[in-house]
């Protein structure tokens, strides 16, 4: 006799739970709607339905990896992220909901920095802009801050390579694979560039042009931390998570080389953890004295984003 959907769920939840899993229904519910090919919500609305016992099969393949603490979003091969599915696998750091905030940060920029140019012309024709507004997303991984951007401002009718580009770097080469994979799948690689760099590659593109917009998702865990991270972390790339001592190294490291390579009015826009709203502001005034920066919330009204600008009046 076929197993029902409500039945298998069930068995799953019991079984994900035992392995440590907080969100245990959830993740039995999401793996299962993968498996048949369905909305999460139908299953839920539907537990007398059959399972035919191929389903079934690859559903229990499911649940045993799943309780070994890989990801769900490594078993399905995908994660949302913005609105938007996501290729994910070992070759970077699942996107994290948190992150979402950067694309957001990174968006109003672009759009007010457009209105200013707008502004501009309406009072004098002749005003241009000096080419266009050139992104870097430092530490790309999957892709998923650079490749959600470009979307949402395709979404705008700002134009690619016309409006704006994207540097999107890593260095790691299986990371900017998936990158590139999900760019394509989003048909957003218009306008976006691609380089293997330890942080930025020593010239940049446009024969060096400086960027007026930096994001950032570089690792912020602090190394003790790690251990202590739920066990599907530990399917992750451990590089993309270790961020030193205290969690900062990779900030430090990106402020270091912003005087040259950051336009005079340009903003790195930088992702923090919850716990970092204190200290990441503390290192900028030390690494970079005189300029600014300040922290923004997300919605839970953490520290999220840490925004670095030179001083106007010693630009």
């Amino acid at each position: 006799m076929a197993t029902t959907v409500g039945e298998l769920l069930s068995g799953a939840t019991a079984r994900i739970r035992d392995a440590g899993s907080e969100t245990a229904r959830l993740d039995a519910e999401v793996l299962l709607a993968d498996v048949l090919r369905t909305e999460r919500t139908r299953l839920i609305a539907s537990p007398e339905v059959q399972v035919d016992v191929g389903a079934e099969e690859r559903f229990a393949a499911a649940v045993d990896r799943r309780a070994a603490g890989e990801p769900v979003a490594y078993i399905r091969g995908i994660k949302e992220f913005f609105g938007l599915a996501f290729a994910a696998d070992a070759r970077a750091l699942i996107p994290r909901p948190e992150t979402e905030r950067l694309v957001e940060a990174g968006r109003e920029e672009v759009m007010d920095r457009l209105a200013t140019l707008a502004r501009r012309r309406g009072i004098d024709p002749r005003a241009a802009a000096d080419g266009p507004i050139r992104i870097a997303d430092i530490g790309t991984g999957s892709g998923a801050v650079a490749v959600a951007l470009a979307v949402v401002l395709r979404r705008m009718m700002v134009i690619a390579g016309t409006d704006v580009t994207i540097l999107a770097t890593d260095d790691s080469p299986e990371a900017l694979e998936l990158a590139r994979e999900n760019a394509v799948g989003h048909a957003a690689a218009e306008g976006m560039r691609f380089v293997e760099a330890d942080l930025l590659p020593p010239v940049l593109p446009d024969n060096g042009a400086p960027l007026d917009i930096v994001l950032a998702n570089l690792p912020y865990v602090r190394t003790d931390a790690i251990d202590g991270l739920p066990i599907a972390a530990s399917f992750e790339p451990r590089s993309a998570l270790d961020g030193g001592s205290d969690g900062l190294d990779l900030i430090r490291r990106l402020l270091a080389l912003l005087p040259d390579v950051l336009a005079p009015d340009g903003v790195a826009l930088l992702e923090i953890g919850a716990d970092q709203g204190s200290a990441a502001p503390a290192v900028v005034a030390t690494e970079l004295p005189g300029w600014k920066a300040s922290v923004e919330t997300d919605l839970a009204g953490l520290p999220r984003i840490l925004r670095v600008e030179r001083d106007g009046r010693s630009a």
